[in-house]
């Protein structure tokens, strides 16, 4: 069922049944692996997890970077994703614009700092993670 909406909740993310995501935007988990992974510390995650990601024109994420390798996959729109290495805090690297058509998939290692910068328009993607995600295993940078 859909989060009930507010003046501020994109018509896409009703339609969609996604929620405002920690990083900016709005997301929802679609799909869980029923297969599972332990990891070398002892953590047990799925082998995957998949989610709808949503920038509304305008909207960005925060850098932020997760455990796991993370795939991006265009459906509408353009997302420009900025990398930020994986230091200890993020720096400004490359920036990767996808879209449906030139560049409709991107991988961003594991641990590698990531952000999106601001659209013209609306934009939904998903994200596929592996090892499946957890917000154990999610960082947000600290704004200094």
């Amino acid at each position: 069922m859909p989060p009930p909406s507010t003046p501020s909740t994109p018509a896409t993310a009703v339609r969609l049944g996604l929620e405002p995501h920690p990083e900016g935007g709005w997301y929802r988990r679609t799909w869980v692996s029923p297969e599972t992974v332990t990891l070398p510390d002892g953590r047990v995650r799925p082998t995957a997890t998949l989610i709808h990601f949503f920038l509304a024109a305008g909207e960005t994420s925060a850098w932020h970077r997760v455990a796991s390798d993370e795939v991006w996959l265009a459906h509408t729109g353009t997302v420009a994703l900025q990398r930020g290495g994986s230091a200890a805090k993020p720096t400004g690297g490359d920036v990767v614009v996808l879209d449906g058509e030139r560049q409709a998939q991107v991988v961003v290692a594991a641990g590698e700092w990531q952000r999106t910068l601001p659209g013209e328009a609306d934009a939904l993607v998903s994200c596929v993670v592996s090892p499946g995600f957890d917000f154990a295993d999610f960082e947000l940078a600290r704004r200094d």
